[in-house]
């Protein structure tokens, strides 16, 4: 195999040379024996199976390296830890305390001999119970003592074993990486004296301290409880403390207008949802599921709000409708737009991402706490901490489907004279639609999954009956309302995502 790089021709084994740099012959002929069979063809690396996870270190093969030292590590403290380490260290430190019981008892009952002979009974049944346990844990020293050999024996044969896998591991490892490198020159093929310290030093870290925390508890004090001091923790307190006051006290205009906001949208779907008579309300549905998912699916729907009126969870279903709406809509309305510009500007793409990330995998109840902090408790709160938890997924998938659009059509349209406008209306928005109906599906479920939540901090609907059910162990209270929640959230996922899910 030949490859043209800066004019020049390199055969096979200058370019294993480049990329294995040490005992480039012993590779070469490794690799080509591995190469000409398409099945598995043994080959032992005796360098790799006695240094281990250094040789993959250095080799730049981390994954490995990590995974082979986890389990080398076990079987040196293993074998340490029976040949060497103190074992027995926790049962001698409970025959130690029993023991100053048993004195302090003894005292105890001296003194009861002769001054209170009614309790010399019970002091000699403790002192006897005492002895019982005591001995029991002699008895364990024993066991643990005697089974440091298997100890022992056992840390040895995994290090062999261990150490067997590695060296006919290395050599196929290796030869797929340089297949790998051959295509992308950008792989770091490792030897350098960069690696050689990385991985050694990483190694020997990995290895000292967990062999002589687990061998010799107590040997380094430092290592039982990370050091740290209350102060710290206290002046981190203060501090965020400081900087969430400042923001409420220079942020209430803006604060109190998003709030008048929600609340506008809020309370028009209050009144509608709850206001309106029930049969105008359970005949729109059903229309609007029977045109969007067809009659098999309006009649379903039918059920599910008959169920909700007969068990009395009417009101209820329409606040939370009401409040799922107020997010949804909301989410959706900055979603889409965003993730329309997100698609094409990729630079603020990287820049927001971290933030989506943060708000979806930080817990509800973390980010919970500012949210009151700024907007206090009830609906509005709650409408905020759903859009939160289940906003991003409109803009991820809304981007997703705009960067899948295929731009051999996007490139025909503009050779036909569409302006940017024209070309997002009628080109991209239309092929992006699966995607984006997809993220508007996603942000309705996860604000439904909220609902028990929001119910913590005011929010009035079926997540109060659940919680309620919860603080009272109300199992049938709490198993109703969770079905309604599921039938709210199966009548907007069929609206949603229409003829597509039945």
């Amino acid at each position: 195999m030949i490859i043209r790089k800066d004019n020049k021709i390199l055969s096979r084994s200058e370019l294993i040379r480049s990329f294995v740099i040490s005992n480039p012959d012993y590779y070469t002929a490794e690799f080509k024996k591995i190469g000409s069979k398409p099945s598995y063809s043994f080959s032992f690396n005796f360098f790799a199976s006695l240094l281990g996870p250094v040789w993959f270190g250095m080799r730049n093969i981390w994954n490995y390296a990590l995974a082979f030292l986890i389990i080398e590590t076990f079987a040196v403290v293993q074998i340490v830890r029976g040949l060497f380490g103190n074992i027995t260290r926790d049962a001698l430190e409970k025959i130690e305390k029993i023991q100053s019981t048993i004195d302090f008892r003894n005292k105890q009952l001296e003194a009861a001999i002769q001054n209170n002979p009614d309790k010399v009974d019970v002091y000699e049944r403790a002192i006897k119970s005492l002895e019982l346990a005591m001995e029991e844990y002699v008895l364990d020293v024993q066991k643990i003592e005697a089974s440091a050999v298997w100890i022992v024996v056992s840390g040895i044969a995994l290090l062999i074993i261990i150490k067997f896998v590695q060296g006919i591991m290395a050599n196929n490892i290796l030869e797929k990486r340089y297949s790998e490198w051959l295509s992308n020159r950008l792989i770091n093929p490792g030897m350098t004296t960069k690696n050689y310290l990385l991985s050694i030093g990483f190694s020997s870290v990995i290895m000292f301290f967990p062999v002589v925390h687990y061998s010799f508890p107590g040997f380094f004090a430092v290592m039982n409880d990370f050091p740290t001091h209350p102060e710290i923790r206290l002046a981190s307190i203060k501090w965020v403390e400081t900087i969430f006051d400042y923001a409420v006290i220079k942020g209430d205009a803006v604060f109190t207008a998003i709030t008048i906001g929600i609340r506008s949208v809020l309370d028009f779907l209050e009144l509608l949802f709850v206001k309106t008579p029930w049969i105008v309300i359970i005949t729109t549905i059903v229309v609007l599921t029977a045109l969007s998912a067809g009659v098999r699916t309006a009649i379903y729907s039918a059920g599910f709000l008959a169920y909700m009126g007969f068990l009395g969870f009417w009101v209820k279903a329409m606040t939370t409708l009401a409040l799922l709406g107020t997010a949804a809509i909301l989410s959706i309305v900055i979603g889409i737009p965003l993730g329309i510009y997100c698609a094409r500007h990729q630079r603020f793409y990287s820049m927001i991402r971290p933030i989506m990330d943060f708000m979806q995998t930080m817990p509800a109840f973390v980010f919970m706490i500012p949210v009151i902090a700024f907007f206090g408790t009830g609906k509005v709160a709650a409408v905020i901490i759903t859009m939160i938890f289940g906003g991003t997924p409109v803009v991820r998938l809304t981007v997703l489907g705009l960067r899948g659009v295929p731009e051999t059509i996007r490139e025909a349209a503009i050779a036909y004279g569409a302006s940017k406008w024209y070309l997002l209306r009628k080109v991209d928005l239309p092929l992006a639609t699966p995607s984006i109906l997809a993220g508007v599906n996603q942000t309705v479920m996860l604000s439904l999954a909220m609902v028990v939540v929001a119910s913590l901090i005011g929010a009035k609907g079926l997540g109060q009956d659940v919680l309620e059910a919860l603080q009272y162990a109300n199992v049938g209270q709490g198993i109703l309302a969770g079905i309604a929640i599921l039938f709210v959230a199966l009548i907007l996922d069929r609206v949603v995502q229409g003829r597509k899910r039945v």
